[in-house]
């Protein structure tokens, strides 16, 4: 079994209706290979495949929004961003204790929808009738506005 990263997001974000890529890479350092790029995708269709994925192979997949930028000025906000939030996650393991703080890093809540999923399985993957519809809503929300 791999590993599946996301973003734990509140019903109400923005971002659910992005689109979102999936990134396949090795799950330990003994692996090298290149990552794998897939998508655009709808959140659950990546989510599924990612799912069905890492549930039979030793690999960590990766599910994130992508954000199209419009501007380079936007382009270099992202990227501040992203710069900042690493130096405070460096900050922050810096000034930890040598062992940490358990409950800073793992949620309650988390732990018990962690052993939901593993109790229910991993979604079924769509099929690409389900992808290709996946891919024009996408299409349609990327041009209008």
């Amino acid at each position: 079994m791999g590993a599946l990263v996301t973003l734990d997001l509140p019903a109400d974000s923005p971002m659910l209706d992005l689109p979102w890529i999936i990134t396949f890479g090795p799950l330990s350092d003994a692996d090298e290979w290149e990552p794998v790029v897939c998508g655009p995708y709808e959140r659950a269709h990546a989510l599924a495949l990612a799912e069905a994925l890492v549930a039979d192979e030793q690999l960590m997949a990766v599910v994130e929004p992508l954000v199209p930028a419009v501007s380079v000025e936007q382009i270099r906000g992202e990227i501040a961003a992203a710069q900042l939030a690493a130096q405070d996650e460096v900050a922050r393991v810096d000034q930890a204790d040598l062992y940490g703080d358990y409950e800073d890093t793992i949620d309650e809540e988390e732990l018990e929808a962690a052993e939901h999923d593993r109790a229910t399985g991993p979604l079924p993957a769509p099929d690409v009738a389900e992808l290709r519809a996946g891919f024009a809503r996408i299409a349609a929300r990327l041009t209008s506005g």
